[in-house]
């Protein structure tokens, strides 16, 4: 490094000192934490250039998810100290697998700041992703969760659509989401995440995709792990897994948006049922 000081001019040197000073300290930890996703190795060495390069704006210098940018972001950036992530295939409350966080990494979050880094390669969001590892103790004294078993999806008929309508009203879903799952519950104004920040329940009628993914499983998956760091809880203890495929089909008849053969069966049963169907929330 001294040699390298000593030869630029017109203060270059501070460029370099800069980046040569930026590289070594990650590569003391380049290899504490085993990082394996999409069937590569993550190095946080090279993680911590690429972050400092594309992710430190928003989640700051410290991972603490107060870059620079975040003061007028909404909703915030995560803070990676607390090794708190909502989007798991794991347990409520315990870490992610890697490949949960490299799959969030190239998917983006819908409806936030947090855009798809897929059009990186596929090794630098590992070395990112090993890099994020290194905020929190926690991935130094926990292993991550065992990922929940998804069994096959049932058939999408009206009696699944029916028991799922059934259940979000008496698990009062609808006082988040709304009865008709616009995000407009009545305690929706009053709902925020575990740093006190104000949250919106999600907008089924309006959504296209969740922040997670876009297919029935991911939707399931939310109800079996739930969303740490916010008012929704995991469904585990409470649902069976036929229940929650109920729940997972009638959402889908919320949004008019998105083509599903659920939806498609409660427009039918709509038009010869009309009379016989009660409003969501009625008995509350």
């Amino acid at each position: 490094m001294t040699r390298y000081i000593k030869t630029a001019k017109n203060g270059v040197w501070a460029v370099l000192l800069l980046i040569v000073g930026l590289a070594l300290p990650a590569a003391t930890f380049a290899q504490d934490l085993a990082t394996q996703a999409d069937g590569l190795t993550g190095n946080a060495a090279e993680g911590k250039l690429l972050y400092r390069r594309f992710c430190i704006g928003c989640h700051g210098i410290e991972g603490n998810g107060e870059g620079d940018n975040a003061q007028w972001i909404d909703p915030k950036p995560r803070d990676f100290t607390e090794a708190t992530f909502r989007w798991r295939s794991t347990p409520t409350g315990t870490l992610p697998t890697d490949q949960d966080l490299f799959d969030t990494i190239t998917r983006g979050v819908v409806d936030t700041y947090m855009p798809s880094w897929e059009p990186l390669p596929p090794q630098w969001r590992v070395d990112v992703l090993a890099y994020i590892k290194t905020f929190s103790p926690k991935w130094k004294t926990q292993k991550a969760g065992t990922p929940i078993t998804i069994p096959p999806e049932p058939p999408q008929t009206i009696e699944s659509v029916l028991h799922g309508r059934q259940l979000f009203d008496q698990l009062q879903c609808w006082k988040c989401h709304g009865p008709e799952g616009r995000g407009d519950g009545p305690s929706a104004p009053t709902l925020t995440d575990d740093k006190g920040n104000p949250i919106k329940p999600y907008d089924f009628h309006d959504g296209t995709r969740f922040r997670c993914g876009t297919t029935n499983r991911d939707l399931y998956k939310i109800f079996m792990t739930g969303l740490d760091g916010t008012p929704m809880p995991s469904f585990a203890d409470i649902l069976k897994p036929n229940d929650a495929w109920d729940l997972v089909h009638f959402l889908r008849t919320l949004q008019p948006l998105v083509k599903s053969q659920s939806r498609d069966e409660w427009l039918a049963y709509e038009k010869t049922h009309a009379a016989e169907i009660k409003p969501i929330g009625a008995g509350q």
